[in-house]
């Protein structure tokens, strides 16, 4: 190609790439137990030049409040269906757009400083466990689970009085990694990214609450096309692969 040529040819990308659409930026909220693996997912999306993706990590409960009262938000990540049902009631779900994303266990873990593993999870009755950490369970997703499956054991009672409810259940992994507390009933992928506890005992898929983490795009986004998009992209293999390697287990995945 001739010098004159190629300089006709680079003009003429240039041109082109002014009049390229420019991938508009979405907005996130998603429960604080999707940190790591979220931000992983979207690192992928951004490589794949996707567009760019800005979190708002949190309770689940607050980030329901939140989108309730009118945070402009495009697509909401909750860590269970209650919260999810709380925007829907409001009215804000895009019509067709919930999915159920992911599936999570619970674990209880201690520090690491003090290691045990447990035969079943009766031992978490024993009284050496003065003080358990677990989300608030009047309302945050973990702490309900936790709940919800020490009642289900007949544990409840037994360690009521100790339970030291916590905003979140990265918080509740905070209190035992920094000996606050003797142990915590977590999510076991938060478990996994802990560095100053260890898992004690994980409750089995069977036998421990149904965990679900729904997925929906909001009904006053003002980029609904880009919203589909990254939730089309968290159902796709290269998603789930990265959710996986972060101890999440699919819902589903996209047709």
């Amino acid at each position: 190609m001739s010098i004159t040529l190629a300089a006709i040819h680079l003009a003429w990308v240039l041109a082109g790439a002014q009049f390229m659409p420019v991938a508009k930026p979405i907005t996130v909220s998603a429960a604080v137990s999707l940190t790591d693996a979220l931000t992983a997912v979207a690192e992928e999306y951004g490589r794949q030049g996707r567009g760019p993706v800005t979190f708002n990590f949190g309770a689940s409960n607050i980030l329901s409040r939140q989108i309730a009262n009118g945070a402009p938000v495009d697509l909401f990540v909750s860590a269970d269906e209650a919260q999810m049902d709380v925007v829907a009631a409001a009215g804000l779900i895009k019509d067709g757009s919930r999915v159920d994303l992911l599936r999570n266990q619970l674990a209880f873990v201690v520090p690491s400083d003090r290691p045990r593993t447990f035969k079943g999870a009766r031992e978490i009755a024993d009284p050496a466990f003065k003080r358990i950490a677990i989300g608030d369970p009047a309302a945050v997703p973990a702490g309900v689970y936790a709940k919800q499956f020490l009642e289900k054991e007949g544990l409840w009672a037994a360690v009521q009085s100790r339970i030291v409810p916590s905003g979140s259940v990265r918080a509740a992994l905070a209190a035992v990694e920094s000996g606050a507390t003797d142990a915590a009933i977590v999510y076991r992928t938060d478990a996994r990214v802990a560095l100053r506890a260890t898992v004690a005992w994980t409750v089995s898929l069977a036998q421990g609450p149904r965990i679900v983490y729904p997925a929906a795009v909001i009904k006053t986004t003002t980029v609904a096309e880009e919203a589909k998009r990254f939730m089309d992209f968290m159902l796709g293999d290269p998603a789930a692969r990265i959710f996986e390697r972060f101890g999440f287990t699919m819902a589903r995945r996209a047709p």
